[in-house]
């Protein structure tokens, strides 16, 4: 019997156009605004950049899988566990100029490590676009502040802090 994976899916309108939104995601001048406090370099196809969070001393080490301009990127990132997991990014033009942002995250197995990851990443994930959205349409960043990390359960990745 095989074990069902675990899917997170989020979705949220950004009342901005299609290219402000995948610059803000991809391009770590715009991202460190509303999500990361520093990165490696921009997203691009192949590359391997490095995600560091306001909250967290550890570097986070992503592979970016696939990018096409204004519609589409994925990656693979161990977030704060061991196992890898591949994060899709969709974008949809909307008749008004905005921007449809969908994202979905797999790759981990339906068990108690499993639930644990799919209840924060989901978390995660809601925060992101809700970030996003403030960021690009009011010019505020949600997430500074936002965070008591000594209230988060946060587990060792591994990922070495030094890298």
């Amino acid at each position: 019997m095989s074990v069902q994976q675990l899917v997170i899916k989020t979705a949220l309108k950004v009342l901005k156009p299609i290219s402000q939104v995948f610059d803000a995601i991809v391009d770590p001048s715009h991202m460190s605004h509303y999500f990361i406090s520093k990165s490696s370099g921009p997203m691009e196809e192949g590359k391997i950049v490095t995600w560091q969070f306001p909250e967290f001393e550890t570097k986070f080490p992503v592979r970016v899988d696939k990018i096409e301009t204004n519609k589409y990127i994925s990656f693979y990132w161990r977030g704060t566990e061991a196992i890898e997991t591949k994060v899709e990014i969709s974008l949809t033009l909307k008749e008004d100029d905005s921007t449809f942002v969908s994202i979905t995250e797999q790759g981990r197995d339906n068990d108690e490590e499993g639930i644990r990851w799919l209840t924060g990443n989901t978390q995660g994930w809601a925060n992101f676009l809700a970030c996003l959205k403030a960021y690009l349409e009011y010019g505020i960043n949600l997430r500074k502040g936002a965070f008591d990390i000594s209230q988060m359960p946060v587990k060792e990745s591994g990922h070495d802090k030094d890298k």
